[in-house]
């Protein structure tokens, strides 16, 4: 099929993101992967090709505002889900070694299905829980970044993700609305996690009046080891 892809250059232009015409078919064929695969399983609510290619694609990549992505660095995104943001940062910065963790392995066929269409290296796809995998010493502070469009509160997102993250490196939740009283309920557990609000990037999308809100935590000392807790404990019961 033909695209219209119009808009979305437009948007990348207006977040000084310059793709080569390889890239954007990349994102095509994901889109396209994307329609297929969720007719069997449930991928994402949003199925029209320029409401994916800004609300799921160009806010995935709309990391760059808040964190330079162009460094060869490694990235976790926990909870995944259909590959957004980690996935969709991969195609637009391919320097990145990107893993991508979600607890259902039907979604993990899914993205495999796509690194092996899109021919995608540096990037690996697990099976697992946050909870699980964040006291495995391969994975635990071994990332300079990690990411999550999970839906949870800070809190809770925080547990999961900042003992993935090594001393000195990053946590940044998308959060799609104003979070000020959620920042401040999270502020105690970020810290005992080792972690340190460094920046709140809030801005809308290009060409829209969708918000969006970027929050960086700084790893600034090692996670405790009771960290994270066993599976369920951070959203039912969060630091206080």
């Amino acid at each position: 099929m033909n695209y219209d892809t119009t808009l979305f250059k437009k948007d990348l232009e207006e977040l000084h993101i310059d793709l080569t015409h390889k890239q954007i078919d990349q994102f095509i064929h994901y889109y396209e992967l994307l329609i297929q695969w969720n007719e069997v399983m449930n991928l994402t609510a949003i199925t029209d090709f320029e409401e994916v290619m800004k609300k799921h694609f160009i806010d995935s990549i709309s990391l760059i505002k808040a964190y330079d992505v162009h460094q060869n660095i490694s990235l976790i995104d926990v909870g995944t889900g259909a590959g957004f943001p980690g996935l969709a940062l991969k195609i637009a910065y391919p320097n990145l070694q990107v893993t991508l963790l979600d607890s259902l392995n039907k979604r993990i066929s899914f993205l495999q299905n796509v690194i092996d269409e899109l021919e995608l290296d540096g990037v690996t796809a697990i099976h697992g829980r946050a909870e699980d995998f964040a006291k495995s010493d391969k994975l635990r502070e071994k990332f300079d970044i990690c990411v999550s469009r999970a839906v949870a509160n800070l809190t809770t997102l925080s547990e999961y993700c900042l003992p993935f993250v090594k001393v000195d490196g990053t946590f940044i939740s998308y959060k799609s609305e104003k979070i000020e009283e959620e920042k401040t309920e999270a502020d105690h557990a970020i810290g005992i996690l080792g972690g340190k609000v460094q920046n709140q990037v809030s801005f809308t999308l290009p060409n829209s009046d969708i918000y969006r809100n970027l929050f960086v935590i700084e790893k600034v000392k090692n996670t405790p080891i009771k960290y994270p807790r066993k599976a369920g404990l951070p959203s039912k019961e969060p630091i206080k």
